[in-house]
């Protein structure tokens, strides 16, 4: 079966897999939603090889770069496990794709997301849908740790999402070969994306000032 997994991973289907991290459409979506920045300051958190990156700045976006362990010449070393080391209210744009659910504390990355996000400032965010219906199929013979990259620490459903973002607004899409359409009911994404993509646009109450991180 895990066998099976691997060749299947290879294959041209979008399943939002890492072999397709440049085309997947779950991606595309999350970039159609950073709209342009002219006069903006933004972080791509877990640039990666800084693919992403380039595309922001071609949008318009003054950009930041930032990876734990980064494979992009300009990027710089941010650890999203601790503390970030940018003042308050530093941008107008935080991207971040595939990287919460490899995080040992999601809450309280998200919160240091939101400290460092100017007010009105939009949150945008990809991570795997563990009750995808196609990872449903296959818990019944392998466990999610094996379906999934093995670094991965938590396995979001749509459930966790809304706790993690209750403001936020999920997006998902289907089907996933020729014609794919973005879904915004989040009951069908929760069901049918095999990724969430998430939009959180920061409202200054969301973040009390006192909480002891």
């Amino acid at each position: 079966m895990l066998q099976a997994l691997k060749i299947f991973k290879k294959l041209p289907i979008d399943f939002g897999q890492y072999e397709m991290r440049k085309e997947t459409k779950g991606k595309l979506i999350a970039f159609d939603l950073v709209g342009y920045g002219k006069r903006k300051r933004a972080l791509d958190l877990g640039c990666r090889d800084g693919y992403w990156t380039k595309r922001l700045n071609d949008r318009g976006y003054a950009m930041v770069a930032a990876d734990i362990e980064p494979h992009y010449e300009k990027a710089i070393v941010v650890d999203a496990n601790r503390h970030f080391l940018f003042p308050d209210a530093e941008f107008d744009l935080i991207s971040s794709s595939e990287v919460i659910e490899h995080l040992d504390n999601p809450i309280f990355s998200v919160k240091e997301m939101l400290r460092v996000l100017k007010p009105s400032g939009r949150l945008i965010l990809t991570t795997p849908n563990s009750n995808f219906w196609f990872f449903r199929l296959c818990k019944i013979f392998v466990p999610i740790e094996k379906l999934q990259t093995e670094d991965h620490k938590y396995f979001f459903s749509l459930t966790d999402i809304r706790i993690l973002f209750p403001n936020a607004k999920i997006f998902g899409f289907f089907p996933y070969f020729i014609l794919k359409f973005k879904i915004s009911n989040p009951n069908l994404v929760g069901f049918l994306s095999p990724v969430f993509i998430i939009c959180e646009e920061k409202n200054s109450d969301l973040v009390n000032k006192n909480d002891k991180y």
